[in-house]
């Protein structure tokens, strides 16, 4: 770039020329990174690409529909789109699920009867999901007021799996569901990769437990690999639309795709037992989650080169960081620690100030519904609440880390770092 260019960034933004170096620099040395992700976007888009050939998608299938929309043709076909850009037999993707807990609370229940057990792999469970599940509160639809029974198997030292573990567990509860978390969720520990962690898991525990439903988190993980969990032996996965498979388009929903058998059972509790999936219109358009999908490689590949380009910024400050910034990633979540509060509330406001949406704002901690610890997040997203748009967030807690994730541009990115670390400078949190 030029040195115009240059001086017009840092003029336009209030960059600071020390911060604009730095960044430059983080970025040329993680370039092969970069390479390794987009040769991945380009694998995922021509799946995607085929499946809407395939469907010989068309300017109908956007059209809305009311009432009980039967035969919607635009949702019939969007079932199918996910199911073959997500290597499953069936998916159900509807803008009624109104978050990834949502989608994967149905899933669960489901899947579950009256004295079923689920057994986590992962250690306790993300934030959300504990009342849901019946962890905390006093929930009377829970899974634990319906009968369900939910154990979890905590991580090795080492952040990998207790294979060990989790099969004495799935044993001693005779359990029906082995839940599994992609994604690091507030936990500080390595996403769960496809073919490294969770092909020898659930080739292991298939081996014993031929009968268990093997169900995947697969919140923030879509689309960073050429391979999803079903590859790997997972009977379900489930996710939310405003997250990578949304592209950033998609203003709401969720999905949940596997074996048809078990989308079956899922679908009665969609809707009605004995219609399922049958009914259910929109009467708004479908395009944006047909053209999000559309963009959901590309823009992951967006985040994960934003998420790789903070970890090499702050591995360069000497600050702890998960994963590296050469990685092999399975979400798009970056973490970074702080030795006080101080720090960790200042690099969510910074992030949130750098943000096209609402960027006056200044975050506050505050008691979140969900969450078990006060959280401070940093969102100005053209959608609310959207992770796959750049956003950061973290529970003030000791050990203070921030979770940084999205970026519907690396440009985005690349600039808001360098906003970030402008703002860092000057507060004397961050010294070059």
């Amino acid at each position: 770039m030029t040195n115009e260019g240059n001086g017009a960034i840092m003029r336009e933004l209030g960059i600071s020329k020390q911060a604009y170096d730095f960044v430059r620099s983080a970025e040329n040395s993680i370039k092969p990174v970069f390479e390794r992700i987009d040769a991945n976007a380009e694998v995922n888009l021509a799946r995607v690409l085929a499946g809407f050939r395939k469907e010989n998608v068309g300017l109908r299938h956007f059209a809305p529909t009311t009432g009980y929309g039967y035969d919607d043709a635009g949702r019939d076909t969007l079932d199918r789109l996910f199911a073959h850009a997500l290597f499953a037999e069936d998916a159900l993707v509807r803008p009624q699920l109104t978050s990834g807990t949502h989608a994967l609370y149905l899933a669960l229940s489901g899947l579950c009867q009256m004295g079923d057990a689920v057994v986590a792999a992962f250690g306790k469970p993300y934030d959300t999901l504990e009342n849901a599940i019946g962890l905390s509160g006093d929930h009377p639809h829970s899974l634990k007021k319906q009968g369900v029974s939910f154990d979890y198997v905590d991580l090795n030292d080492d952040g990998s799996i207790n294979i060990y573990g989790v099969l004495n567990m799935v044993a001693q509860k005779n359990a029906a569901v082995l839940y599994v978390q992609r994604s690091r969720g507030y936990a500080w520990r390595d996403s769960l990769l496809v073919n490294e962690h969770m092909a020898p898991l659930f080739r292991t525990v298939k081996e014993r437990f031929p009968n268990i439903a093997i169900f995947v988190d697969n919140c923030y993980g879509e689309f960073t690999d050429v391979v999803e969990p079903l590859c790997a032996g997972a009977d379900i996965i489930a996710g939310s639309l405003i997250k990578n498979p949304g592209g950033g388009i998609a203003p709401t929903g969720g999905y949940i795709a596997g074996k048809a058998k078990y989308i079956q059972r899922i679908e009665n509790l969609l809707t009605v037992p004995g219609m399922g999936r049958e009914v259910g219109s929109y009467a708004a358009s479908y395009r944006p989650f047909y053209q999000g999908l559309y963009m959901a490689p590309h823009t992951t590949a967006q985040a994960l080169k934003g998420a790789a380009l903070f970890a090499r910024i702050f591995e360069m400050l000497g600050m702890e960081t998960m994963p590296s910034s050469n990685a092999k990633r399975s979400d798009i979540v970056q973490a970074v620690r702080f030795e006080e509060a101080e720090g960790l509330i200042s690099f969510c406001r910074s992030i949130q100030s750098a943000s096209p949406v609402d960027s006056a704002a200044v975050p506050e901690p505050w008691d979140m519904p969900g969450y078990t610890s006060q959280v401070i997040m940093a969102a100005g997203a053209f959608v609310q609440g959207s992770s796959i748009e750049l956003s950061a967030d973290a529970p003030i807690r000791k050990p203070y880390t921030a979770y940084v994730q999205g970026g519907l541009t690396y440009e985005h990115c690349s600039l808001a770092a360098m906003l970030v670390l402008t703002d860092l400078i000057k507060k004397g949190i961050a010294k070059l």
